[in-house]
Formats: structure tokens, C-alpha cells, sequence
């Protein structure tokens, strides 16, 4: 429970400090969904981002994590500068029987895109991925300075948003006792906004380890979910709940994820 109240404290003093910004009061339920939607549009946004996943093994344990992730853009001339950082706080059970288990900060993903200024009907974004080796227990990170590519593209049509992100890091130093780090993570996303707020929306994370077995290569979720654009006194939020089966799953991975959004919403003045 302390644990929780620390994180829940955290996440609200970051949306204080961002809330100190001017924003936009005419700005209406459908534009802040799409903006929310789109990674990388001209919307300041701190959303916090619960993945619980069901039946872990080796004992049916339940792994958390939750994701702190500012996103700050700046406009400069033709081009929007998109800052995302992903903060995860990891809860992992033990990985063998008998194993300890960890809890703490895990590895610290830092996203740069380059997206267009002005940008209608299909948007895009690309630029460089870090991850830094913060994570405080062998078992919440990798140990590895992690670097590569990463790309956004996606479209915007009447109530649909959908698009698909991309990004692939290779491991460049860190600890020489832990493994070489070649991965890729894609995420396809689809909403369809419905009025008064409301969305469905799928946005699965598959991932491939390169450096691993075929046959424990993949994670590859199936689920969709849903949610709402709505207020708490003037502040604008995206609150959003979806379930996902892990189709392929590396081993140790548990069968289900239940992700749970809670965005704040800071719309900057024109």
C-alpha cells in the first residue's frame, strides 16, 4: 500500500507541475481523443499506464508494471519535437522456483520524434530510441545502454485513428556479465471515437527478442479495450481499460494483461 500511495503521490505532483501550463478551455472531447490517440501530436500529456499480467511462472504469480510517461512536445519552425519518456515501476515475481522476487525502478526509455508541424489526414514521426540501465534489480532491467531507431506513422479519418509504432534497439555498453540486448517492439493501434467522449480501442505491444530461441522469441497479445474523455473540476483526462491474451508468449510470461490508462491532458493555448 506504501508503495502504491508513493507512485499515486508521484503521478500527481508531475500533473500539478505540468497543470501550471495555459491551456485551451474550448477544446472539445473528439480533438482531445485524437490528439491523445496520435504519439506524436502537439498534446502535453502525462499518462500512467498499469499492465498487470495474470499466471506468471513458474508459481501462477502476478507481475506489474506501471509506466510514468511524460510526453512534452515543442514546436520548432516546420517541425514538432516530441519528448516521450517511459519511467517504469516494476513489480516481478520470481522467474525460477524458489527464486527471489523484485521490486523497483526499471530501465528508463527516452523517445525523440521529429513529426511535421502541420500534418492533417496521415502523420508520421521518426528519430532515435535510448534506454538506459536504471533499473534498480537484476530482475526489473537489463543492465545495458540500449540505442536504435524508432518511426510512427498513422491516419486520421472521420472517427478512426489508427497507426502503427515502431522501434528496434541494439545494446551498446552496460554490464559485460548480462546479455547482449537486440530487440524490437511494434504497436498497433486503432480507436474509433464515439460521441460524448467515448472510444474503443485496440493498441497491442508485440515484441521480438532477436537474441533468443525461435520458439521464445515472440510476445504477440490479442484484446482490445475502451474509454472516456471526461474532467475531474477542469482538468482533462483519458481514463481507458483493455484486456489483452498473450497468443505467443516467451517463457515466464504470464497468459493475460489487464492495462489500465490514466492520461492528464494539458491542451496549450493557440
Amino acid at each position: 500500500m506504501r508503495r502504491s500511495n508513493g507512485i499515486l503521490c508521484l503521478g500527481l505532483t508531475l500533473a500539478i507541475l505540468i497543470n501550471a501550463l495555459p491551456v485551451k478551455a474550448q477544446e472539445n472531447e473528439k480533438d482531445l481523443a485524437q490528439k491523445s490517440q496520435n504519439p506524436v501530436s502537439d498534446l502535453i500529456s502525462l499518462p500512467l499506464q498499469n499492465n498487470t499480467t495474470f499466471t506468471t511462472e513458474p508459481g501462477g504469480d502476478v507481475q506489474n508494471v506501471l509506466n510514468i510517461q511524460p510526453v512534452i512536445p515543442v514546436k520548432v519552425g516546420p517541425l514538432n519535437i516530441i519528448n516521450r519518456i517511459i519511467l517504469p515501476i516494476v513489480s516481478q515475481p520470481e522467474v525460477v522456483p524458489g527464486g527471489p522476487s523484485a521490486f523497483g525502478m526499471g530501465d528508463i526509455n527516452y523517445q525523440l520524434f521529429f513529426s511535421p508541424a502541420k500534418s492533417n489526414h496521415f502523420i508520421w514521426g521518426v528519430g532515435p530510441i535510448a534506454i538506459f540501465p536504471t533499473g534498480t534489480d537484476v530482475l526489473t532491467g537489463q543492465g545495458k545502454l540500449s540505442i536504435g531507431p524508432t518511426a510512427v506513422a498513422l491516419g486520421v479519418m472521420g472517427p478512426w485513428v489508427g497507426g502503427l509504432l515502431i522501434n528496434n534497439v541494439w545494446s551498446v555498453a552496460g554490464d559485460n556479465t548480462r546479455s547482449s540486448v537486440n530487440q524490437m517492439l511494434m504497436q498497433p493501434f486503432v480507436n474509433y471515437n464515439l460521441p460524448h467522449g467515448w472510444f474503443v480501442t485496440t493498441s497491442p505491444i508485440l515484441t521480438a527478442n532477436w537474441e533468443a530461441p525461435n520458439s521464445n522469441r515472440w510476445l504477440v497479445p490479442i484484446g482490445a479495450g475502451g474509454g472516456k474523455i471526461l474532467k475531474i473540476g477542469s482538468q482533462p483526462i483519458n481514463l481507458n481499460s483493455q484486456m489483452y491474451y498473450n497468443a505467443l508468449r516467451p517463457k515466464g510470461v504470464g497468459e493475460v494483461t489487464w492495462r489500465v490508462s490514466l492520461a492528464f491532458l494539458f491542451p496549450k493555448k493557440p
